[in-house]
This record gives structure tokens, sequence and C-alpha cells, in this order.
């Protein structure tokens, strides 16, 4: 089992399965289901944002190693993790729900918006865990391991950050005044990216005990929000389009 070469066709199943699991459950919360033509769309699109999100985060990267150092080597972990990563990969999905969702006729009520978002992370998620598997081919037990990891970790993790993304973008829609929206939507974009980035930093760079915790304590505070969040805008009435 554990030299078993897994054909490439069934590697993009097997990687895509946690992200499309995740959007199953995460489907079961609309009340009023989106047609399966946007939720392909989004996901679709979600995906596709892998590619230069990649080339913006090696750029950075490449910036970053060229400073050497004019910066303590900590500093640099942290701007690469929080900033090189985390921000770049939320703001990213969001243009995806900007472009792709915000415009579609069928984006009615409070909660598309944090499903848009959702299946943007997902999307963007299931390339990025296939991407993840390649390494692993030629065994499958070592993919399966990741692929496990991945479905309750960082696949989990990039649904919950879009999602809050997408809540405090649904408020802000709510809002008359601009400087309220743009508040409402950096108070998401930033809450998503720091958490995006300490459960990333915890994973790479903590030891011990820590290195399990902060993130498992990140998930459940995360998923507690985001699943309460959804039964909070069900109460509220639809949203009309900006």
């Amino acid at each position: 089992m554990d030299n078993l070469t897994i054909p490439t066709i069934l590697l993009i199943i097997f990687g895509l399965l946690p992200s499309l699991i995740w959007l199953s459950i995460f489907l079961c919360k609309d009340a009023h289901p989106e047609s399966n033509g946007i939720i392909l769309k989004v996901f679709f699109w979600g995906a596709l944002a892998t590619i230069p999100t990649v080339l913006v985060e090696l750029g950075i990267e490449k910036y970053l190693e060229a400073l050497g150092t004019s910066f303590s080597p900590t500093l640099l972990i942290v701007l690469r993790t929080f900033i090189g990563v985390a921000l770049i990969e939320e703001l990213f999905k969001y243009l995806v729900v900007k472009g792709k969702a915000l415009k579609d006729q069928e984006f009615d009520e409070p909660t598309d918006v944090m499903l848009y978002m959702i299946i943007a992370g997902l999307g963007f998620a299931g390339l990025e865990n296939i991407l993840a598997l390649f390494p692993f081919a030629n065994s499958f037990s070592d993919a399966l391991e990741i692929n496990i990891f991945r479905f309750i970790g960082a696949i989990f993790l990039h649904a919950l950050c879009s999602g809050t993304i997408g809540y405090f973008l649904a408020l802000s829609f709510y809002e008359r005044k601009k400087i309220i929206q743009v508040r409402l939507f950096l108070t998401g974009v930033l809450l998503a990216t720091f958490l995006h980035g300490l459960f990333n930093f915890s994973i790479m760079n903590i030891n011990g005990v820590f290195k399990i915790t902060i993130p498992a304590i990140i998930l459940i505070c995360l998923g507690s929000f985001v699943f309460s969040r959804f039964r909070k805008l069900k109460k509220m009435g639809s949203i009309c389009k900006i």
C-alpha cells in the first residue's frame, strides 16, 4: 500500500474530495439553495485564483529574501506568513466573489455572501490540496494521511476564514455610510488574515503542545463563529444589490 502509485486523475479527485465534503455541509445551511451554475462558477474561479495567488506569493517571497539582513529572521517569517501568504490568499478569494458572484441575479440573501465566500475558499483549497498531494503520488498511505490532516485543518480553515469575511461583507451591505462599509469589510479581512496567519505560523514555527492546540482552538472558535453567523443572517432581510 505504501508503494501504490496513484494515477493522476484519481489524485485530482482525491485532492478535491475534502473540499467537496465541506461544500456539501455548508450548502445544507442555505435555506434557499443556490443553482448548480453559480456554485460551480464560484468554485471553479476560486480554484483558478490559486494560480495568480502562488505567483504573487513567490514574488513577495523573493522580495523578502532580497531584504536579507535588513530585518530579523523572526520578523521576516511573520511578514511572510501573515502578509505574504494569509492576506494575499484572503484577498484573492474575495476578488473571486466580488467579480463573479456579487453582481449575479441569484445574489439576494445575506447568507449568500457568506456562502459564496466559502465556496470560493473551498475551490481555492481544492486546487491547493491537489498541488500538496502530488509529491506523495507514489505513496497512497502518505497521501491519505496528508489528505485527512488537511481536511480537518487547512481546507476547513480556508472555508471558515472566507466565511468570516463574507459575514462582515454582508453586514456592510446594510450600511449606508461608505466609511462604515469599509470598516466592516476591513474588520473581516484583518480578522481572517490574522487567524489564518496564526494557524500557519503555529504549525510551521511552534514546537510542543502549542503546535496543535493553537490551530485547534482557532478552528473551534472560527467554526462556532461562522455557523452561528449563518443563523443570525438568516433572520435578516434581503440584501439590495449595489
